[in-house]
């Protein structure tokens, strides 16, 4: 496991987001690092790869950030869009709908 649930949350769009925390240093996150807001766990791996949420990003719905892919600003990433391999969504972005983004 690399990040848990820290017990702060918001609502966005009517759904309470949590923020994450990591578990373990990683990739450029330290141990203790607050990250972004997602909905639930299946909106980030936990297991392979390095993704990260970062910052006032948010992950939410069906949606999935997984290999070593970033959210960082007030990004917005949801629907059962799919953020992976290497890409990067950041500053005011949005990926939703059954979108797809890799690099």
């Amino acid at each position: 496991m690399k990040y848990k649930f820290n017990g702060e949350t918001k609502v966005c769009c009517g759904i309470t987001l949590k923020r994450i925390e990591a578990l373990e240093s990683f990739g450029n996150v330290s141990k203790g690092d607050k990250g972004g807001w997602i909905e639930k766990e299946e909106n980030l791996a936990q297991v392979s790869g390095n993704a990260r949420v970062y910052c006032n990003a948010r992950v939410y719905g069906d949606a999935l950030v997984y290999g070593n892919a970033q959210v960082s600003g007030n990004a917005r990433v949801y629907g059962n869009a799919r953020v992976y391999g290497d890409a990067w969504v950041y500053g005011n972005a949005q990926v939703s709908g059954n979108a797809c983004m890799a690099n």
